[in-house]
């Protein structure tokens, strides 16, 4: 009983659960509202979910990951003081943004309606001012580790969205506009539940001093650009799909079906690299280098084995997966998911780099590698999206859709190089060395189970 106390009170079995129960409602969701909605509204909602997800990473990346860096080693008032800059820097790009985005509203309204654009640049800026405080408690409590809080947000969140969804579809057959209110609802609801707990750091928003502010942006300038272009290779397969005048909304619609049962790939590499960040970044500031290159290796190693038993298992059943989470109208995407499921192999290597160069305080390191990736991605994005059908007129659109998944292999292909370059100068790892501590770690995690079984059956 003790020991599964001890396993379910771990920091990474709560992490893992955290984001199995996000990517759990995400893709209940989907789930539902795949079969909720037409092909053309489903290609709007996910349009106004992937932009919106973008620019929370803008707004976010600025502070989100130096605020969890510094507050691993703050104590005190200085970490009163680094809580209190992230809400008003926070607030602050909240204005901007929203502001912006109002503009370009008045401005291009028509032009948004009729590429299905309208619906994120009526509503975002609001439901941005919305979801700040409860992502600001995410982002305290990510660096306290208390991810058994995170997962009740998430679960508020995500999962009271998910089961209005379910009353919907069986009862109200709402239609877009309503599913978009009841999601903004959800949004102010949590919101408000984490600003009476005191989870978000709000009453420290009058500690913020220069100082700090300048610590966290100095930090942030560059893991802002490197979150916003890690988000951006993937959205920018969506964006520049919903650009083109044959695939449009429809394309979108076919393309996130696949993408999403990608997702399910990083949920936990998301997981135990919300635990290893922390962990690499106390080391580093310790200046224990030696601690640093053996989180590196105990992750990244057994993160590869992990998700090749995971990409087995998915391209086996891939015809499944996608009839279950899209239904019958989405099965010709089936070659479009596969095509990800190699790109699910080469993640873990690239995300591992990426945090380690944030850890030890080289996020300039992490931010090249992603905008060398978005440029290559979004260059033969725009290849497959726009030249092919000029030659090649006779191009399916699922056959344009996999191309656009062949591009992103690509992309990640060339983070790896360059991360694992970038790393390698910084601390001593050798690339062979990844795989023999992967196997190491799994061969002690094996004998430790033993040895408790063994244990448990001497106390009989």
């Amino acid at each position: 009983m003790l020991n599964l106390k001890k396993i379910i009170s771990n920091d990474n079995t709560l992490s893992l659960a955290g984001n199995i129960s996000l990517a759990f409602w995400g893709l209940l969701s989907v789930f539902i509202l795949a079969r909720t909605l037409p092909a053309f509204e489903w290609g709007i909602w996910t349009l106004f979910i992937t932009a919106g997800n973008m620019v929370e990473m803008f707004r976010s990346g600025l502070t989100s990951t130096a605020l969890i860096r510094f507050l691993s080693g703050a104590e005190g008032k200085e970490r009163n003081k680094l809580i209190g800059s992230n809400w008003i820097i926070g607030l602050i790009l909240t204005v901007i943004i929203s502001a912006i985005l109002i503009i370009a509203n008045l401005l291009f309204k028509e032009n948004f309606k009729e590429s299905g654009w309208a619906l994120f640049f009526t509503w975002y800026p609001l439901l941005a001012l919305m979801n700040l405080p409860f992502n600001n408690a995410i982002s305290v409590l990510q660096a306290d580790q208390k991810f058994g809080k995170i997962l009740l947000i998430r679960s508020i969140s995500n999962g009271g969205f998910v089961l209005f969804l379910i009353v919907n579809y069986f009862f109200l057959h709402l239609g877009l506009y309503p599913i978009l209110y009841a999601y903004l609802g959800f949004n102010i609801f949590t919101s408000l539940l984490t600003i009476l707990f005191r989870w978000d750091g709000l009453k420290y928003l009058r500690k913020a001093t220069q100082e700090t502010n300048k610590k966290l942006i100095n930090f942030g300038k560059f893991t802002m650009g490197t979150l916003l272009g890690s988000n951006l290779l993937k959205s920018s397969d969506t964006f520049i799909i919903s650009l083109s005048p044959i695939l449009g909304p429809i394309g979108v619609a076919y393309f996130s079906i696949p993408l999403k049962l990608t997702e399910l790939l990083e949920v936990p590499l998301r997981s135990f690299l919300a635990t290893a960040f922390p962990k690499m970044s106390k080391a580093s500031i310790k200046g224990d280098i030696d601690q640093v290159t053996r989180i590196f290796y105990r992750y990244a190693g057994a993160l590869i084995y992990m998700f090749l038993a995971f990409a087995v298992i998915a391209f086996i059943f891939s015809d499944f997966f996608v009839l279950f989470l899209g239904g019958t109208k989405y099965m010709e995407a089936v070659p479009v998911y596969r095509i990800f499921i190699i790109y699910g192999l080469l993640l873990p290597l690239d995300r591992c780099t990426g945090i380690t160069l944030d850890s030890i305080n080289k996020p300039k390191f992490n931010f090249y590698k992603v905008i060398f990736m978005a440029t290559v991605n979004i260059i033969g994005d725009c290849i497959a999206v726009f030249m092919v059908p000029v030659f090649y007129p006779a191009v399916t659109i699922i056959e344009q859709l996999m191309m656009v998944s062949g591009v992103t292999i690509l992309t990640t292909i060339v983070g790896m190089i360059i991360g694992f370059s970038y790393v390698k100068r910084e601390i001593p790892i050798q690339f062979s060395l990844i795989f023999t501590k992967g196997i190491a770690f799994y061969s002690q995690m094996i004998k430790a189970v033993n040895l408790s079984t063994i244990l448990k059956d001497k106390s009989i």
